[in-house]
C-alpha cells in the first residue's frame, strides 16, 4: 500500500528554521512529482511549494524566498527547509505526491501523508 510519513515539525521562535521530510512508501512507479501544503482551522488548504519530474518548482508568494522544496528520488524522500519563519507559518504541514504540471497548472495530488504540526511563535 501507498503511505507517505512527514517528520520535523516542531515548535520554534519566529526567526528560526525547520526541516521538515517526507518519506514516500509503496509506490510502483516513481511519482516524481510531488508537494507541501499547509492548513489552519477555518482557512483552505494552501499549497507552499511543488516540484515536478524534472524539478521545476513553485511556491506560494507566502513562503517565496524562505522555503525551498528539494527531494531525494533514492531515497524516496521530499524536504521542505523553512527559514525565517513567522507565526503566519503556523500549520498542519502535509506532503503529497503524484502529481502533475502543465501550464502552470498543479494538479493531481492523488496520495497525502497525515501532516506535522509547525508552531511558530
Amino acid at each position: 500500500h501507498v503511505q507517505l510519513v512527514e517528520s520535523g515539525g516542531d515548535s520554534v521562535q519566529a526567526g528560526g528554521s525547520l526541516s521538515l521530510s517526507c518519506v514516500l512508501h509503496g509506490f510502483n512507479y516513481p511519482a516524481y512529482c510531488k508537494g507541501w501544503f499547509r492548513q489552519v482551522p477555518g482557512k483552505d488548504r494552501e499549497r507552499v511549494a511543488a516540484i515536478d519530474s524534472d524539478g521545476n518548482r513553485s511556491y506560494a508568494t507566502s513562503v517565496k524566498g524562505r522555503f525551498t522544496i528539494s527531494r531525494d528520488n533514492a531515497k524516496n524522500t521530499l524536504y521542505l527547509q523553512m527559514n525565517s519563519l513567522k507565526p503566519e507559518d503556523t500549520a498542519m504541514y502535509y506532503c503529497a505526491a503524484d502529481c502533475y504540471v502543465h501550464g502552470g497548472i498543479w494538479s493531481g495530488f492523488g496520495y497525502w501523508g497525515q501532516g506535522t504540526q509547525v508552531t511558530v511563535s
